[in-house]
């Protein structure tokens, strides 16, 4: 018997090579129909005989890709029109937007095997990415999340890039990121008499300044990073004096689990998580041998070290010098954001970087690194929630839409709907201006991207705090009622909420 169903279906599904998928599956099974991208996730409707169309309801959840998450699938029954093929179709964006948008995934193997093939077009290109991983939320302006809305909207695909995109059968069938050497962005060097160079040329000029113990600032996924050989004591001497941060640890990125291995002591899963998607800093044991400078992290018993996680990283460590590891720390002054923009780099980092190494791929959103600790048991606890994770949502109890500002250090603020909390990424100190005008353009987007206005104000009850600030003239603006929260209250009230804790408790 011939049936046709619609699916609505809503989690991360969009951005992460979910219609694709669908569309394999069902040409795989012979039905017809669409697959789209809509404001709240994706609709799709098949038709065919009954018992393809049970197989390809239960593949869809069985099978989904690996970076998706499926929260709810919403299903009718349509009247058979006869459709001989199955089709994807141009996104729809009216309606309430409620589509989950992906954090950022490292490189994939199969793209780092092709980045060091020398027979492949992308060979050394330092923008590869698939449906499997690369850029997502920092490129991200709207949604339904489409090449047209991100900053890759710019760069017209070529004709190959344009033929993987629009084929079924290839990793690439509609990446929106995707590029190559023809169509896509590329690398730019900045030296410090003003000297340019570009592509392979600006990476070497990089590598160089690297190895001869050179500060370089280099533009990756959602911001800036200050680098140096982690070998090097005098590079950390002048970078610890330039920053103005004579004690605090660097972060760490090594090029592979076996290179974390020569300094650090792992545990089986925190292996996974250094090697997983999200690619955080991961606090980790240090061993006892001097292969690292004493002043990465002096005076503490831990290194905080990340996988490389983008192609341009991964050519760093590719480059012949076979550094163990590199600095990289966040690319700001103190107390500052990390810088987004070449422009900004190029003025706020004058004086502290050697050189800079920069690309022509805008960032819309900026994130800095996550920062997680392994736990016992296997599990591990996120620090500092940002590329990776953000904006992942977290279930809980209630469907409300509330605004909760947050705190005025180390801030992050919240929203809330249907459910679900949407945490920003790490901000910053509220006193410093640059990171106050962070927070407020990014509590602008956030609403944006979410089609959300809340109908609760939530602050901290410290009067003075910018971000109380901040809420008490949102709620009077928009004619909201505010509850303030005693500071240490809202610090039990969080550990709570993390464990899932609802008896009764003390703190």
């Amino acid at each position: 018997m011939q049936v046709r169903i619609n699916l609505r279906v809503t989690g991360v599904v969009q951005g992460v090579g979910f219609r694709p998928f669908v569309y394999r599956l069902a040409r795989s099974r012979g039905l017809a129909g669409w697959v789209l991208n809509d404001s709240a996730g994706v609709e799709v409707e098949v038709e065919g005989e009954e018992s393809a169309v049970d197989s390809f309801f239960r593949a869809l959840r069985e099978e989904r890709p690996p970076l998706s998450r499926i929260d709810g699938i919403r299903v009718s029954e349509k009247e058979c029109l006869g459709e001989k093929d199955f089709r994807i179709l141009p996104s729809l964006s009216p309606g309430e937007r409620s589509a989950a948008i992906p954090p950022d995934a490292a490189t994939c193997r199969e793209c780092e095997r092709e980045l060091l093939d020398p027979a492949d077009r992308r060979h050394r290109y330092p923008f590869i990415n698939c449906t499997l991983c690369g850029p997502r939320f920092t490129i991200v302006k709207e949604v339904p999340y489409d090449r047209a809305r991100t900053t890759m909207a710019s760069f017209i695909l070529c004709p190959d890039c344009a033929r993987e995109y629009g084929d079924p059968a290839d990793r690439r069938f509609h990446a929106e990121p995707v590029a190559c050497p023809a169509c896509g962005p590329s690398l730019l060097w900045r030296g410090p008499e003003g000297e340019e160079a570009r592509g392979e040329e600006a990476l070497g000029r990089a590598v160089e300044l690297l190895g001869r113990g050179g500060i370089l600032a280099l533009k990756g996924l959602g911001g800036f990073h200050l680098a140096c050989d982690a070998r090097d004591s005098g590079a950390l001497a002048l970078l610890r004096e330039r920053k103005e941060r004579p004690f605090k640890p660097f972060a760490l990125m090594a090029r592979a689990v076996e290179d974390v291995e020569r300094f650090a002591r792992l545990l089986p899963h925190e292996v996974s998580l250094l090697e997983g998607p999200e690619r955080p800093i991961l606090l980790v044991k240090k061993r006892e041998n001097p292969l690292l400078s004493p002043l990465v992290a002096p005076g503490v018993g831990e290194y905080g070290v990340m996988l490389a996680y983008t192609p341009l990283h991964i050519l760093l460590f590719e480059s012949g010098k076979s550094f163990p590891a590199l600095v990289m720390t966040s690319g700001n002054r103190r107390d500052e954001p990390i810088c987004r923009t070449n422009e900004e780099a190029l003025e706020r980092l004058e004086g502290i970087a050697d050189g800079f190494l920069l690309h022509d791929r805008p960032i819309h959103n900026r994130a800095d690194d996550s920062i997680a600790r392994g736990l016992p048991g296997g599990r591990f606890q996120v620090l500092r929630r940002a590329r990776g994770f953000v904006p992942r949502e977290i279930a809980v109890e209630f469907p409300g839409r509330i605004f909760a500002a947050g705190a005025e250090l180390k801030s992050a603020f919240c929203l809330t709907r249907g459910g679900k909390a949407f945490l920003s990424q790490h901000i910053g100190d509220l006193q410093e201006e640059g990171a106050f005008r962070f927070y407020k353009e990014t509590f602008q987007k956030f609403l944006g991207l979410l089609d959300l206005e809340p109908e609760l104000v939530c602050c901290d009850l410290h009067p003075d705090y910018l971000s109380t600030r901040f809420a008490e003239d949102t709620a009077r603006e928009r004619g909201l009622p505010l509850s303030k929260i005693q500071h240490h209250e809202a610090h039990v009230a969080s550990v709570l909420a993390e464990t899932r804790f609802e008896g009764d408790a003390l703190g």
